[in-house]
């Protein structure tokens, strides 16, 4: 299955996360939300999240200091933030149901994954 490569920015730290070619749209959106809805958080510590920079067919890292993230990983560690605010203004499960459904989508694609494989 074709796979495509974000780029993402938080301060001086950049990351790239791996994605399913067909899934790559929804990370996107899902960043673009999350930023948009972040500060509406009323919770004493509210993560910071990394900026979508770009997106790549093909990516070959050649700087020690970098690693390829998978993305079930990336979405597995964001899940896990966002559950751990304590909210209580802001209606904080509509952006867990949407990191939940891409996280359950990458979970079956690379369930099926192994099953082809």
């Amino acid at each position: 299955m074709s796979k495509k490569y974000a780029l993402l920015k938080q301060s001086e730290t950049i990351e790239f996360v791996e994605m399913p070619a067909s899934h790559m749209y929804q990370l996107a959106a899902l960043n673009q939300r999350l930023h948009k809805e972040v500060s509406k958080l009323t919770a004493s510590s509210v993560p910071a999240l990394p900026s979508f920079i770009a997106e790549f067919d093909n990516l070959e890292i050649v700087h020690p200091d970098y690693k390829l993230h998978n993305g079930l990983e990336y979405i597995n560690r964001l899940e896990q933030t966002f559950a751990s605010i304590q909210e209580k203004e802001y209606p904080l499960v509509s952006l867990l149901t949407e990191i939940r459904a891409l996280q359950a989508q990458l979970e079956q694609w690379y369930e099926d994954e192994e099953e082809f494989a």
